[in-house]
Parts: structure tokens; sequence; C-alpha cells
């Protein structure tokens, strides 16, 4: 992949905002490389820090978004991105399947359980992964009826990258095809995204990568990624 340093370029500060949204069992430190980065070439960031193991996904959703939502409103910003990893982007999907986001620019999702995770078909119903996922961990399986099938086609500008390197080869062992120890490469996609692209890193691991981080924000500035 090439380098894309050249490519990307300063925008006015704070003109434009990205909101990141973490993924399942993690907090909001997990993005603060991306934070950094990103903050560096002018966008306000709001990292959000929501409790992912607490309630269903439509919960969290509803009241995590609406208060990042509202501190963008209180900046004046121009256009409103996004920068997802793993269920962060269902957060979004199912918050947008209901309600419209004013000012929406374009979202990138990093290894995102679009189409669910056998994982979660095969653990789904060991307690201790209720424990250590909680009620939003049980709605992101593969069945028609879960979380991520029932959203149907994103209507939005969306780039999505899958990860292809897994660290955790028992998990792998559950997933058909090349996935990333959460995700398959194909359950990432959704019909309706703008733009798709694989990168060589693990599901616990992508959204630090600068690579990945880069080519969000080329997404983010020109509607596709870099190849």
């Amino acid at each position: 992949m090439e380098n894309l340093t050249d490519k990307l370029k300063p925008i006015d500060k704070d003109s434009e905002a990205i909101i990141l949204l973490h993924g399942l069992a993690r907090t909001s430190r997990s993005m603060n490389k991306a934070a950094k980065l990103l903050a560096a070439y002018g966008y306000q960031i709001v990292n959000v820090d929501y409790p992912s193991r607490s309630a269903d996904i439509s919960l969290l959703a509803q009241k995590y978004l609406a208060q990042a939502l509202k501190q963008c409103d209180v900046k004046g910003v121009k256009k409103i991105h996004f920068l997802t990893h793993s269920m962060g982007g269902i957060l979004l999907r199912g918050y947008l399947a209901s309600r419209s986001i004013d000012k929406l620019g374009r979202v990138v999702m990093l290894a995102p359980p679009n189409q669910g995770s056998e994982v979660v078909d095969k653990l789904g119903g060991w307690r201790l992964f209720y424990t250590l996922n909680g009620p939003a961990g049980l709605q992101l399986g593969t069945g028609k009826d879960s979380m991520p099938n029932q959203l149907g086609p994103v209507n939005f500008q969306l780039g999505i990258i899958a990860g292809s390197k897994s660290i955790n080869p028992l998990l792998s062992r559950l997933i058909p095809g090349i996935n990333d120890g959460k995700v398959s490469v194909s359950r990432a996609q959704v019909a309706g995204m703008q733009d798709f692209i694989v990168m060589p890193y693990s599901h616990p691991f992508i959204m630090r990568r600068v690579a990945v981080i880069e080519q969000a924000l080329h997404f983010i500035q020109q509607g596709y990624f870099a190849r």
C-alpha cells in the first residue's frame, strides 16, 4: 500500500468533525491514536466512550450518538463524518435506520460485523460470552434476525476496511474464509457501500494502525480508498 501522507490535506481547523465509535468491550482509549492523527489535520474529534456491554445496540445508539451529535452542534461544524470500529459501525447503522443526521459527511467502518459473526453463533450461548460481551454482543450473530441483518442496505457514503490477519487461531477456526479473528472479509461488507478494501491487520488492533487511519482519512476527504 502506498504512502498516503502527501495525498492527505489539512482543513480549516474545526470546520468539520469526525465522531469516533469504538467496538464491543472496548473504550474510547482504543481510538486515541486515530483521534490524535485525525486532529492533526484540523478535524474536531468527538471520541465517544460508551458502555458497550451494558445495553442492547438500539439503546446505546440512541443515547450516546445523540450526545456526540449535540457536541458537534455546539461547535457549529459544517460536516460530520464517522470512523467506527467493529460494533461501533452497527451502532451507527442502527441509528441511521430510523433517523437522519444533519450535515452527515462520509463514514468509514473498520472490521464491522455488517452481516454478523459466526463467533456469536457458536459461542453466544455460553454464560461467559454474555459476561464478557453483554446483550449487544448477542445481537451480532449471522442469522436473519440478528441486528446487522435486519438493517438492510446503507444509504450514506460508506467505505469499509476489513482485516485479513488473525491473532486468535481458535476463533478463526469458527469463521469460514479469510477473517481477522472476529469477522470474515465477506461479512464485513454491506449492500450500498461505496468502497471496500482489505488490509493485513487483526480485529483487536486494526484501528491503531497508521496505514489504516490514513486510508480512512483518504476516504473521508476523497470518497474512495487509495490503491
